[in-house]
């Protein structure tokens, strides 16, 4: 072992091993020291193996919280969308060995409406210890700055695409609101944004509330509340930019 290894190794072996979930930067904009706990920093000199959504990504992130972060150095292994369950259990194996594991997502917490959640699976059906770290989630942030009923929500992730699936989904979460007072959130792939609250005005009452919070921590922020009668006659423009849709009474 080298005098670099046995670096490695040392600050590794500083942090317990355990799974820790690494939120990141909502925006590309958003400064990870603006967003995130200085604990955070700290924690990822002390981990050499990552589970990651996209490398590129988490590379770039790494860099962003500690620029002499020698990246060659670590591992990374993909769990996205398309990754197999059954390949998830032998990303663990670090942590078997003793040595911690840190998850990144693409954007905000991982494990939330994110695959990070079956490394998470695994790891509790192991017994391993599971961290969740601080830091921006756009689902709780968008709920904060709605004004709606932040003790009875529900996130639906992605609408159907199917039209009648569509709308049958839409009704379901008007009826929830209507008789148990719950918000309702979700979200739609990004160069959808605008026909979707086109949508929604056709298809709701116009009494009901919609707040549309895009690009949460970033340079365009905007969290806005309105009745959906106020957002068909409004001019906006949320195409190509990460959103979060609420409904509420």
């Amino acid at each position: 072992m080298n005098e670099t290894e046995a670096h490695n190794r040392e600050t590794e072996t500083a942090v317990r091993a355990a799974l820790y979930l690494f939120p990141v930067p909502l925006s590309a904009t958003s400064k990870p020291a603006d967003v995130l706990p200085e604990g955070n920093a700290r924690l990822l000199k002390g981990i050499r193996h990552f589970i990651v959504e996209n490398v590129r990504s988490a590379r770039r992130f790494l860099k962003r919280v500690d620029p002499s972060t020698d990246i060659n150095a670590l591992t990374f292994t993909v769990l996205d969308e398309h990754t197999p369950r059954t390949e998830v259990d032998a990303m663990l194996a670090p942590l078997s060995e003793g040595f911690p594991i840190g998850v990144i997502s693409e954007a905000g917490c991982p494990a939330v409406a994110d695959p990070g959640a079956d490394a998470v699976a695994v790891a509790q059906r192991k017994g391993f210890d599971v961290v969740p770290l601080v830091g921006p989630s756009s689902i709780l942030m968008a709920l904060m700055g709605s004004g709606f009923n932040g003790q009875s929500f529900a996130f639906n992730g992605y609408l159907p695409i199917e039209t009648a699936k569509r709308t049958t989904r839409l009704k379901e979460m008007e009826r929830r609101i209507q008789r148990e007072r719950q918000t309702q959130i979700f979200i739609e792939t990004p160069y959808r944004n605008n026909r979707l609250i086109a949508e929604l005005c056709r298809s709701l009452p116009p009494n009901l509330l919609l707040c549309v919070a895009s690009d949460i921590t970033g340079d365009r922020q905007s969290i806005i509340t309105r009745p959906l009668s106020a957002w068909s006659k409004a001019t906006y423009n949320y195409d190509k930019t990460p959103t979060i849709f609420l409904l509420y009474s």
